[in-house]
């Protein structure tokens, strides 16, 4: 009888410790869970959890964004900016949906959560770093101007453009250096590049500032159009990625995808292949 009771307190004792031993490992697994999470800034918690990445851009700026028509009946959003956008999502190992915005509306749509990021060809500027944080940049253009080829050679530098109406994208940096570096000039602030260079083709405005790489590729499609050897100045960033404040884990991972496909010859590639589909697509 002894010896049944001892064996039976051994046994209880044994169970004891096998409990307390998993008790003990729950809670640690459970801590190691919740450190992990408090470690992620909330962007980057609630892109895990949706199990996708939103990103706002604004079509009709080729090769950065524009509406692919290649294939029939369907129309989707590609350019420079969604190869930057799905490098991301595959980095984090999640879905990429792309929203088609105005550009104007793509900071404030990133603030109040409609969107987790931007990538629109978005420059930097202090006015905007007060609501968002950037990446580094990827891309870096020059600010030129186009203008209707019958007034080529008529435009030698930018005190040229005095008091002319200018058509700019809407809260554009663009706009804002045609602001300050152009005298009384007559700026009318329109949605989107296309609309601003119909007006331009139509002889309701003299000039259309344009970052140098979209305005070589209108160039291709508007034949009745012109460049100008006129430059705005600019200490330029470049286009980055725009992301809610407070998400420094998130910015370096967004960073470490563009440095990346920079030293891989991705980012270069990217415009090449995006500048072509451009153009075959405005034949189309």
């Amino acid at each position: 009888m002894m010896n049944k009771m001892l064996k039976l307190a051994i046994l209880g004792v044994a169970a004891c410790g096998v409990f307390a031993l998993t008790g003990c490992g729950g809670d640690k697994a459970a801590s190691s869970a919740t450190s992990s999470a408090a470690g992620q800034g909330a962007l980057l918690q609630k892109i895990k959890k949706d199990g996708k990445l939103v990103v706002g851009t604004a079509p009709g700026f080729p090769p950065y964004e524009f509406l692919d028509t290649s294939v029939k009946d369907k129309k989707s959003i590609t350019g420079i900016d969604i190869k930057i956008a799905e490098a991301v999502a595959k980095k984090l190992g999640v879905k990429l949906e792309v929203q088609d915005m105005t550009f104007q509306s793509l900071l404030a749509s990133i603030t109040t959560g409609k969107i987790d990021i931007a990538i629109s060809a978005i420059t930097p500027t202090a006015e905007r770093e007060k609501t968002v944080d950037f990446s580094d940049s990827y891309l870096v253009g020059k600010h030129t101007l186009l203008i209707r080829k019958e007034d080529a050679g008529k435009y030698k530098t930018l005190a040229d453009f005095n008091g002319k109406k200018i058509a700019v994208q809407k809260s554009s940096l663009q706009e804002k250096l045609t602001n300050e570096q152009i005298k009384d000039a007559q700026v009318v602030a329109l949605t989107k590049v296309p609309d601003a260079l119909l007006e331009l083709q139509q002889g309701k405005v003299d000039a259309v500032p344009v970052q140098s790489i979209v305005g070589g590729q209108y160039l291709i499609t508007n034949p009745d159009l012109a460049p100008t050897n006129v430059f705005f100045k600019i200490d330029s960033k470049g286009s980055s990625v725009a992301v809610p404040k407070g998400n420094e884990d998130f910015i370096k991972i967004v960073n470490e995808v563009i440095k990346e496909n920079r030293d891989n010859g991705n980012i270069d590639k990217w415009v090449d292949e995006m500048t072509k589909k451009a153009v075959e697509n405005a034949k189309k």
